[in-house]
């Protein structure tokens, strides 16, 4: 299952949720701040663990007092209109289905709940029609060349809008 909904990411009880994080995996601002918030102090030290990333990578954590069980957080790209960006949030998609599949082998799940917000759209500026674009296609190319994927129930979850909007729609074309 592929949907989206309207509404704050720290709320919702999915298994795993998608920080759109930044590269030393600090607190920051928009939804990563939101979910630092939300997660209490733990999580900062926990992510103050983590080795630095770069655009496209993936580190997993608990959740703690977030209601889902961890939280993956994705590394997105500053926009600058090129190729490589493009890439780079694909990476993001791609990294964070591919944890979610080891996280739900590990526990011996028959599923998971993967929520996303809009990564790279806030600060760093991705245009958030070509974002909805490359995480929609994403996910389809994803789930074609690894069908057991499908046990993964992604959930797009929209904060603005805008955003809902385009994922409704993308979602229709599916």
């Amino acid at each position: 299952m592929i949907s989206t909904i309207k509404g704050d990411i720290t709320g919702l009880d999915f298994d795993l949720i998608v920080n759109a994080a930044n590269d030393q995996f600090l607190p920051g601002g928009g939804v990563c701040g939101a979910i630092f918030a939300a997660a209490g102090p733990a999580l900062a030290q926990a992510c103050a663990a983590l080795p630095k990333g770069k655009a496209g990578d993936v580190r997993i954590t608990p959740a703690f007092d977030l209601p889902s069980k961890a939280v993956l957080h994705a590394v997105g790209p500053i926009y600058e209109g090129t190729k490589q960006n493009a890439e780079d949030l694909a990476s993001c998609y791609w990294n964070c289905v591919a944890l979610a599949y080891e996280y739900m082998r590990e526990h011996e799940l028959s599923r998971v709940s993967l929520a996303f917000p809009c990564i790279s759209t806030g600060i760093y500026g991705y245009p958030h029609e070509a974002a909805c674009d490359v995480a929609i296609r994403t996910i389809k190319k994803i789930r074609s060349a690894y069908p057991d994927t499908k046990a993964i129930d992604i959930v797009f979850v929209c904060f603005e809008q805008i955003d809902y909007e385009l994922y409704k729609k993308a979602l229709r074309s599916l």
